[in-house]
């Protein structure tokens, strides 16, 4: 799929950019906003208007009301504008309202029977849907949910990359596991791919090297979220920039020629992955150490536990050994980790 079949008004180069806010809150919000970023050639706007919530009693979006707010955007800006559906009610009203492009949820992708009632409401319509992976590292329910909109008919699809939920999560929000849509853009290289930074890191700073990375990985566009006020906004707040902020990220990008991109920035983007991984599951450790010098203190126990340290380095040994790593190399890793450790524990007990 070329970037014309997406919209005949969007420009055929990287990246085409979807912005606007995490959730419309109301028409001043919504139009400041989309006029901010209209100014900087921003053609593609988007707002949540029913905001699927993990927790009751959040804000879950004005509701249909607010699809008159992006109707006013297309007329006082000529951006097009996008939300979310997730039942099939939304996609009528959506309609209704001569919205330009859908896109489904992660919770939606990850249900099938949702996947099929959408399919079922859009059969055949005649507009771009765009597809996040589901909440799980499921590739599978990602290319399900694709394949029943194409049986229903949605020839122009594309998909959104947001990162999957994964227990101890530390450093981003939703890890990236970028060989995933490595993966399906070998199995369906017809689809446009779009990176969602924003909830992929889950706060600002993150954004501009996530969103390089997708770049980097040859990714069509981006899908950021942009608030004309983020810290007032009313849902996702930290992972929001002004108008201003994105177009300092947008300009900031650095867009490679394909050949660097099948090189090694693959390799270089799954190893930073790992060290992050690395560096999340460190942190988890050393928290847990915290809680042991809280222990020992308790139960008046001295912080140098020799036979431990001695049977936690044989089993590292028995491990790198097993695992095909240098064994030397792993005994030194362990040591540090250990006299890391030590100091955190060593701190609890110290204090008052």
């Amino acid at each position: 799929m070329n970037y014309k079949q997406l919209f005949s008004t969007i420009p055929e180069k990287r990246p085409v950019i979807i912005a606007g806010p995490c959730s419309a809150e109301s028409e001043e919000q919504v139009l400041t906003t989309a006029k901010a970023l209209a100014e900087q050639g921003i053609k593609i706007f988007r707002a949540g208007i029913w905001k699927p919530r993990t927790k009751p009693n959040s804000f879950e979006g004005v509701g249909a009301k607010g699809l008159a707010w992006l109707s006013q955007v297309k007329a006082a800006t000529g951006m097009k504008v996008a939300t979310e559906a997730a039942m099939p009610k939304h996609v009528e009203e959506a309609l209704r309202h001569s919205i330009d492009l859908l896109w489904i949820g992660a919770r939606t992708t990850t249900n099938p029977f949702a996947m099929q009632e959408i399919a079922e409401a859009l059969r055949g319509v005649d507009i771009p849907v765009l597809v996040k992976n589901p909440v799980i590292p499921d590739l599978d329910l990602w290319t399900g949910g694709l394949e029943r909109l194409q049986q229903a008919g949605i020839s122009r699809l594309g998909v959104i990359h947001r990162g999957f939920s994964v227990y101890g999560n530390k450093l981003y929000r939703n890890r990236p596991h970028w060989q995933l849509p490595v993966e399906l853009r070998r199995r369906m290289p017809d689809l446009l791919f779009f990176c969602d930074p924003s909830h992929i890191g889950g706060q600002r700073n993150l954004i501009a090297p996530i969103a390089q990375q997708a770049m980097d990985m040859n990714f069509d566009g981006l899908m950021i979220e942009a608030h004309c006020c983020p810290d007032k906004a009313l849902s996702d707040k930290k992972q929001q920039l002004t108008p201003q902020e994105l177009q300092t990220v947008v300009q900031q990008l650095v867009i490679r020629d394909t050949a660097e991109i099948n090189g090694l920035s693959l390799f270089r983007n799954r190893i930073d992955e790992i060290d992050n991984r690395i560096l999340e599951l460190l942190a988890n450790r050393m928290e847990i150490s915290k809680e042991i010098g809280e222990y020992k203190k308790a139960h008046n126990l001295s912080i140098l536990q020799s036979a431990r340290y001695k049977e936690l380095v044989e089993r590292m040994r028995t491990n790198a050994q097993n695992l095909g790593l240098d064994a030397d190399f792993v005994q030194v890793l362990a040591q540090l980790i250990h006299e890391q450790s030590s100091r955190e524990q060593m701190k609890v007990m110290n204090s008052d």
